[in-house]
């Protein structure tokens, strides 16, 4: 996944009103140009992966404010460690982005583990991929109803029917959701829609009979 600051999709957001959409660079800039200096504050951008907000320093020209993210993406770049400067790779096998953390499992598990071919690891990474492929339709769809109601709550949280269409959301009940934010104003209504369409994917309670 790109987690550059610059190369994210967003949606600029003023109010009700959708002010820009497409990668950061562009939606930024469209920002600075129809917004005034005493509204840029207000402006609320939302990264489409996830529907978190993404702080951006408006001040100065649209080539400062890009400057800024492509600083910030340089810095974000860097392998660097808590405390510091970049670390250093010593000698010897690369570790592949394996990360060590703590796992807690009865003894049982852990037999059943440990005579496993490759040992405990080796086993629980591939329990890992093997669960990832058989639910990865549902992960995405859980995923996107997260990012969804994310949204819902910074823009239409205080907005009629919000609750019922938040549980007709994480019901997967694709009609009976956008029944529910019909009477929402309209780039907010649509935006939460086209977030709302991947976690309704694939489901059957959402399939037209």
């Amino acid at each position: 996944m790109n987690d550059n600051p610059s190369s994210r999709s967003c949606s600029a957001f003023m109010g009700e009103k959708l002010v820009a959409r497409g990668a950061i660079k562009s939606v930024v800039s469209a920002c600075k140009l129809e917004l005034t200096d005493d509204q840029l504050p207000s402006v609320l951008i939302f990264d489409e992966r996830d529907s978190r907000l993404v702080e951006v320093d408006f001040r100065g020209s649209a080539a400062d404010v890009v400057r800024r993210l492509d600083s910030r993406r340089e810095t974000g770049a860097a392998d660097t460690g808590a405390d510091g400067p970049p670390k250093k790779r010593g000698r010897g096998r690369p570790k592949l982005g394996v990360v060590a953390r703590e796992v807690t499992l009865l003894p049982r598990h852990w037999e059943w583990l440990a005579s496993q071919p490759g040992g405990a690891s080796v086993a629980l990474r591939r329990l890992v991929e093997e669960a990832r492929r058989a639910n990865s339709g549902r992960d995405r769809r859980r995923a996107a109803r997260e990012s969804c109601y994310r949204f819902m709550v910074a823009m239409a949280g205080n907005r009629p029917r919000f609750e019922e269409a938040s549980r007709a959301l994480f019901a997967g009940e694709r009609d009976l959701y956008a029944n529910e934010i019909a009477g929402w104003p309209a780039d907010i209504r649509d935006h939460c829609l086209r977030l709302a369409e991947a976690g309704f994917a694939g489901d059957r309670r959402s399939r037209p009979e």
